[in-house]
C-alpha cells in the first residue's frame, strides 16, 4: 500500500531533514524551504495528505501559506509548528482552518507521530461527513427527481432559479406528483439548507388542532393545553412547508395572512407576539384561483402565497419519463427487499405507459414495489403487472362487445383510461371504481393501489356517490 504524502516546510534544512527522517517510516515526505516552493508542490500534488509548516519563515509565514494551500486544496490537512511564545498565533491558525499545531523544540518523537496521524485522520473524517451530507442533500435535491421530459426540465430550471431567494412558493399539482419533493429541493438548494425543514399536512387536522400545530400553545389555553412551540417557531432559520393549503379553515387563513404580513405570531392563549425567520412553501392539488373566485379562499392570502408558482405536470403528461421511473423504483425496491429483479420486459413497460396513473408518481412507485415484492426474480413481465392496470387497455373492446346497457342504478363501468373524449375526472373515477372492485370495496387497499390517501378516496366516494 502506497504511503500517504506529507509536505514539510521549514526554512532551516536541518529541521526539515530531521522531521523527514522521523516521519519517513510511515509517510512519503516532500520538503520545501519556503511558502512559494511549498505552494508549487501543493498545486502539483493533488493527493497530498498533510501540510506541516513552521510559522516563522522569510517571506510568507506559516498561516499565510496554510490559507493559500487550503484555497488550492480544501481537502488538505494542515498542521502548524510554533514556538512556545506563539500560542496565540496557533489559536488564530486553528480558527483559519488548521487541524492542529505543535510547539518546538520537538523532543517527543512519539508525540509528533501521533499528532500528525491524528490531524490526517480528523481531516479525513470531516471530509467523509461533508460527502455524506452532500449525498443526503442530493437525495432531497433535484437528484431526488427522475425524468428528462421537457415538462420536468422546466420545473428543474424554475427550482434552481427561485431556491436562492426567500420568495413564497406555491407548488401546484395533482396528488402524488411530488410536491413535497419540490419543497425539499427548494430548501436544500437555498441558503437555509442547514436550518430545519418543517412539513405540515394541513388536510389531516381540524381547524382547532391545525392552529395549535402551526402557532403553538401555552399552558392553560384550553383543556390539557401545555407549553409547546408551533411549526412556525420550529422553522426559524429554515423552511416551513404547508401541504394541501387549500384545505385550511377561514379562521386559520386570517391568522396565516397576519404571519406573512408581520413575520410575527402568537401561541394559542398568548398575548405576546413572537418572531420567526422562515421561508414559506405551500402546495395544493386544488385550483386555488377558482376557490378565490368562489369565495372559499381569501384573495389577499392567495396573492401572498403565490409569489412564485411551480406547476407539476401529472404523470400522464410526461409518459416518456415512465421507463426511467420504473427503472429507478425497481433498483430501489430490489435492494430494499433483497430480491434479484434485473429489469422489466418491453411489453410490461408498454402496459405501464398506457395507464393514466390518476395517483401519479406515488401510484407508480407503489405499483412497482408490489410487482418487485411479488416477483420471483429475474425480469418483470406483463404477468407481473397488476390486473387492473394491464386490463385497462382491453376495456374499450369489452365495452363495445356488450350490447346490453348497464342498469341506471349501477355505477358506470370503468371505461378506456386513454379515451380522448373523457375528462380527467372521468378517468380518475374509472380508476377508483376499478380499484374498489378489485379489492372488493376495501378502501385502504384501493387507496394504496391508486396512490392516494384514504381521506382523499373517502372524499371522492362521497362526491361521486359511489357504493
Amino acid at each position: 500500500m502506497a504511503k500517504l504524502k506529507i509536505l514539510i516546510v521549514d526554512d532551516e534544512k536541518p529541521t526539515r531533514d530531521v522531521m523527514a527522517r522521523i516521519l519517513g517510516a510511515k509517510y512519503a515526505c516532500l520538503l520545501a524551504p519556503d511558502g512559494e516552493q511549498a505552494l508549487k508542490i501543493v498545486d502539483s500534488t493533488p493527493d497530498l495528505a498533510l501540510l506541516l509548516t513552521d510559522y516563522r519563515m522569510p517571506g510568507m509565514n506559516g498561516i499565510e501559506l496554510m490559507k493559500k494551500a487550503k484555497a488550492a486544496n480544501p481537502l488538505l490537512a494542515c498542521m502548524l509548528i510554533t514556538a512556545y511564545g506563539e500560542i496565540d498565533l496557533a489559536v488564530e491558525a486553528m480558527r483559519d482552518g488548521a487541524d492542529d499545531f505543535i510547539t518546538k523544540p520537538i523532543t517527543d518523537i512519539n508525540q509528533l507521530e501521533l499528532r500528525v496521524a491524528k490531524a490526517i485522520k480528523t481531516n479525513a473524517l470531516e471530509r467523509e461527513v461533508k460527502e455524506l451530507k452532500s449525498e443526503l442533500d442530493a437525495r432531497f435535491g433535484l437528484e431526488a427527481f427522475t425524468g428528462n421530459s421537457p415538462e420536468m426540465e422546466r420545473v428543474y430550471k424554475l427550482i434552481r432559479k427561485v431556491a436562492p431567494t426567500d420568495a413564497n412558493i406555491l407548488v401546484e399539482g395533482p396528488s402524488g406528483s411530488g410536491k413535497e419533493l419540490v419543497a425539499r429541493a427548494i430548501h436544500n438548494l437555498s441558503r437555509r439548507k442547514d436550518g430545519p425543514f418543517v412539513a405540515v399536512e394541513c388536510s389531516a387536522l381540524p381547524a382547532s388542532l391545525l392552529e395549535t400545530e402551526l402557532f403553538g400553545s401555552i399552558k392553560g389555553a384550553y383543556t390539557d393545553a401545555r407549553d409547546r412551540a408551533g411549526c412556525f417557531e420550529t422553522a426559524n432559520g429554515g423552511t416551513i412547508f404547508l401541504d394541501e393549503i387549500g384545505e385550511i379553515d377561514a379562521s386559520v387563513q386570517v391568522k396565516l395572512l397576519r404571519v406573512l404580513e408581520t413575520r410575527t405570531f402568537q401561541r394559542v392563549g398568548e398575548s405576546e407576539s413572537r418572531k420567526s425567520d422562515f421561508r414559506l412553501v405551500t402546495a395544493t392539488n386544488k385550483d386555488l384561483a377558482r376557490l378565490v373566485a368562489e369565495g372559499k379562499f381569501r384573495e389577499d392570502l392567495y396573492y401572498r402565497l403565490n409569489v412564485i408558482d411551480v406547476r407539476l405536470p401529472p404523470l400522464k403528461e410526461r409518459r416518456g419519463d415512465i421507463p426511467l421511473l420504473v427503472s429507478r423504483f425497481i433498483k430501489e425496491f430490489s435492494a430494499a427487499n433483497g430480491t434479484e429483479v434485473s429489469g422489466i420486459e418491453a411489453d410490461a413497460v408498454k402496459a405501464l405507459e398506457d395507464y393514466p396513473w390518476p395517483g401519479n408518481v406515488r401510484q407508480l412507485r407503489n405499483t412497482i414495489e408490489r410487482m418487485v415484492v411479488l416477483s420471483s426474480g429475474g425480469k418483470l413481465t406483463l404477468a407481473d403487472v397488476p390486473r387492473e392496470i394491464a386490463d385497462a387497455r382491453l376495456q374499450p373492446q369489452a365495452a363495445a362487445a356488450s350490447p346490453v346497457p348497464a342498469p341506471e342504478h349501477t355505477p358506470p363501468a370503468p371505461q378506456a383510461p386513454l379515451a380522448d373524449s373523457r375528462t380527467l375526472e372521468d378517468r380518475e373515477k374509472a380508476a377508483i371504481i376499478a380499484a374498489l372492485e378489485s379489492t372488493h370495496g376495501n378502501v385502504s387497499k384501493a387507496a394504496g393501489i391508486i396512490g392516494i390517501s384514504r381521506r382523499t378516496l373517502h372524499r371522492r366516494i362521497q362526491e361521486w356517490h359511489l357504493k
